[in-house]
């Protein structure tokens, strides 16, 4: 019989050991994969939390303990720094995307070839590599698409085109141009959902800021016509509360007279060459006036309400005043919104009420009334040149005390009967500064204008009649 060599023992040993191994680890192996069964291979995590040897049910109910906050988690939206909407975790159907994350560490050693598929269980089973999964939360975009469309329509601001018809030397239809509003949806859907995903059990309480955009017109003033009107360069205000019905009706109707007046460009404006004849033949109501010393009724009282807000407008527009004559008294309506002596009195054909228009173009005059405020409003469209106006308040001296009242007998009313016919004003000297600088830092305008208002007597009326 043939010997075996020590070499052939050493291979007979080692094959033998091979095998044992092989078996070994085939055994071991099948164990493992008996144990693993329906699990979730080792070291595999999701959100850093451990769901190695979990079933699938398992890791769902580890993961869902962590969603009941979400539930009660509050979204602010916030507009214009005030709050318009809150909606609940519930509402916006937030949760976290837990089913597929597990679903994906479950395929782990399980989706892959049959060569990756092996690496992967090797690589769990030894620890040679951890398999991480992250959640993201979800929520409804329907709803909040719905929401930002109630916002849009709520909020948004379409721009207004210019409208300019000019006819007969006078605007009669006009309209100036104006952004509009709209809000960015796109960028509030994207806020929200990066806001949602900071969403955590320490912080369920957020803002999100609504922002919007302005929307340019297609028509702006400057292509509605062309005399070479831009822009709003002037505004003058007054207030007429307490006057009279009659007075109202004055006040709007004179103010009508110059709605859609143009003043060329280097032309002097007179107030009484526009307002024409002030009687009860072109629809004027008496209502209280100055003349001759006293306060009476007469038609057109209130005009010069007209012919105040007129100057302010002028001044605030930096234009030079040729012709102005304060009130013979301090008169309350024009204090109602100003300090004594920012008015202009008219009184046809004598007393005019003149300014220039030096501006690079022509000026329309466009006027206001807010009848629910009384307020007046006298808007001058044109083209800007830079210039800056500087007004002073107004400083008061030589304050004097009206008279004695006055008490005059009057056989046509009764006997006992006063009826007051004029009011009582203090006495005082008046005067602004008003300074224009030219774009280039000329001076254009630089003057003050004064006003002396006559103490003024109250005058009642003592009835003698039977």
């Amino acid at each position: 019989m043939k010997k075996i060599t020590i070499k052939h023992r050493v291979i007979i040993v080692t094959a033998l050991f091979t095998l044992f191994i092989g078996l070994a680890l085939i055994a071991t192996w099948g164990i493992i994969q008996f144990r693993v069964a329906d699990k979730i291979y080792p070291h595999t995590y999701i959100d850093d939390i451990d769901m190695g040897m979990k079933t699938q049910k398992e890791a769902l109910d580890i993961l869902k303990k962590r969603n009941d906050f979400y539930n009660t988690a509050l979204v602010e939206a916030i507009y214009k720094n005030i709050p318009i909407a809150t909606f609940s975790g519930a509402q916006l159907g937030i949760s976290r995307d837990i089913k597929s994350k597990v679903n994906q560490a479950y395929q782990i050693g399980r989706s892959k070839p049959t060569s990756e598929k092996i690496a992967q269980q090797i690589n769990a089973v030894l620890h040679f590599a951890d398999f991480k999964f992250t959640t993201s939360l979800k929520f409804d975009e329907a709803f909040i698409n719905d929401f930002l469309q109630l916002t849009a329509d709520t909020y948004d601001i379409p721009p207004q085109n210019a409208l300019f018809s000019f006819k007969n030397g006078k605007v009669v239809s006009f309209k100036t141009h104006k952004d509009g509003l709209a809000i960015q949806t796109d960028k509030f859907a994207k806020d929200i959902a990066a806001a949602i995903q900071t969403i955590n059990k320490d912080s369920t309480k957020l803002q999100v800021v609504i922002a919007d955009r302005v929307v340019k017109p297609e028509i702006t003033l400057s292509q509605a016509n062309s005399l070479g009107i831009e822009e709003l360069i002037g505004v003058g205000t007054s207030n007429y509360t307490h006057s009279i019905a009659s007075r109202i009706h004055n006040v709007l109707l004179a103010a009508s007279k110059f709605n859609g007046v143009i003043i060329p460009k280097g032309a002097e404006f007179s107030f009484n060459k526009i307002i024409g004849d002030i009687s009860a033949d072109t629809g004027y109501q008496s209502a209280y006036v100055i003349q001759s010393g006293r306060t009476v009724l007469g038609d057109g009282g209130g005009v010069c309400q007209v012919s105040t807000t007129m100057f302010r407008a002028a001044l605030n527009t930096g234009l030079p005043i040729t012709a102005r004559t304060a009130h013979a008294y301090r008169v309350s309506y024009y204090e109602n919104d100003s300090e004594p002596g920012f008015d202009a009195t008219i009184y046809t054909p004598s007393v005019d009420f003149k300014f220039i228009n030096d501006t690079p173009g022509p000026i329309l005059i466009q006027t206001e009334v807010d009848k629910t405020k009384n307020i007046l409003t006298f808007n001058f469209y044109g083209k800007s040149d830079g210039r800056k106006v500087d007004i002073s308040h107004s400083t008061v001296w030589d304050s004097v005390p009206p008279p004695e009242p006055l008490y005059e007998d009057d056989p046509t009313l009764p006997s006992g009967v006063v009826k007051q016919i004029d009011f009582s004003a203090w006495g005082a000297k008046a005067k602004f500064s008003y300074k224009v600088t030219g774009a280039d830092g000329s001076t254009l305008q630089d003057r003050s204008f004064f006003s002396s208002f006559r103490p003024w007597r109250a005058v009642y009326l003592r009835g003698t009649g039977a």
